[in-house]
């Protein structure tokens, strides 16, 4: 799978609609609601059995992803700021929670849904250097170190990723009763 080059074209989302997705336990795309397909330009037939990757936009450090898929695979929730890829190259800027879907006889995860929103400006402005800076340590020392790094930012400011990103997103306001209502939506 070949991935657009990136441009320089931020594509604003509407901050009154949602992203929806859901994809197999490994990441394979089973379901993209019409904004998803918009946005992110592929059509449906081109999207769905794909892994979700390809829409992951190379300014995005790996450690994330690797937490991501940490949590989500032990069935916990965990909330992020990602930049996203469009098959044009364009990019556009998400906030994005996770709702595991967990088989009730084997106890094992059978599908991740993805809700996702447009960021806030001011989460977008303190994630995007951060995200950079986490790249440049990968190139150098991979994901522990840039996961080292981002442990020890975490530390300093006397915080956990939780908490930054919902002091970052206002997620006690509008974000956690949006995420709340998509969940029972598509539960």
């Amino acid at each position: 799978m070949t991935h657009p080059e990136p441009t320089t074209n931020e594509i604003k989302l509407n901050p009154k609609r949602y992203i929806v997705s859901k994809t197999d336990e490994k990441g394979i795309i089973e379901y993209g609601n019409d904004y998803f397909v918009e946005i992110s330009g592929y059509t449906e037939a081109e999207l769905i059995g794909k892994p979700h990757s390809i829409v992951r936009h190379p300014d995005m450090p790996k450690v994330v992803f690797k937490m991501m898929w940490d949590r989500i695979n032990r069935a916990q929730n965990i909330m992020a700021v990602v930049k996203n890829l469009a098959k044009d190259g364009s990019y556009y800027w998400v906030v994005t929670e996770f709702e595991p879907k967990v088989d009730p006889i084997t106890n094992e995860i059978i599908s991740h849904t993805a809700f996702r929103k447009a960021a806030p400006q001011n989460a977008i402005d303190t994630m995007a250097p951060l995200y950079q800076k986490l790249i440049e340590i990968e190139k150098e020392g991979g994901v522990e170190a840039s996961e080292k790094y981002l442990r020890g930012l975490l530390e300093d400011k006397g915080t956990t990723y939780d908490a930054y990103i919902d002091d970052l997103v206002g997620n006690h306001g509008i974000f956690k009763m949006f995420f709340s209502l998509m969940k029972k939506l598509f539960s």
